[in-house]
C-alpha cells in the first residue's frame, strides 16, 4: 500500500472527495481528481498512478468505459469502476475493457454503508496484487522468448492441447513456416514426421523422446531439409502437461 497512487475519475465533486477521503484514510494516495473521460486519459498519461477508479456515466463525450479502453491499450493501468449502474448492457459494455473490479455504488453518490469501503480496500489490494504478478508474468515471458529467439537451435513451444504458441527464427528458417501463418495451428500440420512420437509423449507426458534422422519437406518449394532433436513436455506448477516444447536442429 506504501505509495500506491490512486486516481479518481468521478463528476460528481462530494462523490470524489468521499472517496478520496476513504482512500486517504486507508493509506492510499491520491494524486488528482478527473471529471471526465477525456482528463482520465490525459492525467492516467501524465500520472501514470498504479490504480484507476473510474465512474461510468462521465460528462463529456467520452464515458468510463471509452475512457478505460484508452487507458488499458495506452498504459496498461488497471481500472477498477466505481459505478451506480448495473444493468446487463452496461456491464457487457465494461466488460470488454477487461476492468480489474466493478463496484457498485449509491445513484447519487454515496458508497454503501458499512461495507462497501471494506469491499472498496478489498478490491484495490487485489487488483494491485494481480496486477503484479501479470507484469512479474509478462517480464518473464518477454525475456524467455529473447532468448529463445536468439539461441542456434530451433524451438517449437505449444499448448497443452498441441496449439503452437511460439515458434523461433531458426525453426522458421527450417520448417518453411512463419511465424504469423504457424501460431495456432497444430504441431503435427508443421512437422507431421513426429506425428506418432507427439501422441506417444501425450500419452505418457513424463518422458522426453529423441528423433533421429527425420525428414521435413518446406512447403514453398518442397525441400527437404534433415532433423533431429527431442521433444519434452512443459509441466505447470501443479505438475500437469502444461504443452510440449521441440527443439531440434538440421545436420
Amino acid at each position: 500500500m506504501l505509495d500506491t497512487q490512486i486516481l479518481i475519475v468521478e463528476d460528481e465533486r462530494i462523490t470524489a472527495e468521499d472517496i478520496k477521503g476513504a482512500l486517504e484514510s486507508a493509506g492510499y494516495k491520491v494524486p488528482d481528481l478527473a471529471s471526465s473521460g477525456e482528463e482520465a486519459v490525459k492525467k492516467a498519461g501524465e500520472i501514470r498512478p498504479d490504480l484507476i477508479l473510474m465512474d461510468i456515466q462521465l460528462g463529456g463525450d467520452m464515458d468510463g468505459i471509452q475512457a478505460a479502453e484508452i487507458i488499458r491499450e495506452q498504459y496498461g493501468i488497471p481500472v477498477i469502476f466505481l459505478t451506480a449502474y448495473s444493468d446487463a448492457f452496461t456491464v457487457q459494455r465494461a466488460k470488454i475493457t477487461e476492468p480489474s473490479g466493478y463496484i457498485l455504488k449509491e445513484p447519487f453518490g454515496f458508497i454503501h454503508k458499512p461495507f462497501e469501503e471494506s469491499e472498496l480496500h478489498t478490491t484495490i489490494e487485489i487488483t494491485l496484487y494481480r496486477d503484479k504478478v501479470e507484469k512479474r508474468l509478462r517480464d518473464h515471458e518477454q525475456w524467455f522468448h529473447a532468448v529463445l529467439n536468439n539461441v542456434n537451435d530451433a524451438v517449437i513451444v505449444t499448448d497443452s492441447k498441441g496449439r503452437i504458441k511460439f515458434i523461433n527464427p531458426v525453426a522458421e528458417d527450417i520448417t518453411g513456416h512463419l511465424r504469423k501463418d504457424t501460431l495456432g495451428k497444430n504441431l503435427e500440420e508443421v512437422m507431421d514426421v513426429l506425428g506418432k512420437k507427439i501422441r506417444k509423449i501425450n500419452q505418457v507426458p513424463d518422458i522426453s523422446i529423441s528423433f533421429f534422422d527425420k525428414t521435413i519437406e518446406k512447403p514453398n518449394n518442397g525441400t527437404k531439409i534433415p532433423v533431429r532433436g527431442s521433444i519434452l513436455s512443459i509441466k505447470d506448477e501443479m505438475g500437469n502437461t502444461d504443452g510440449l516444447a521441440v527443439v531440434f536442429k538440421n545436420f
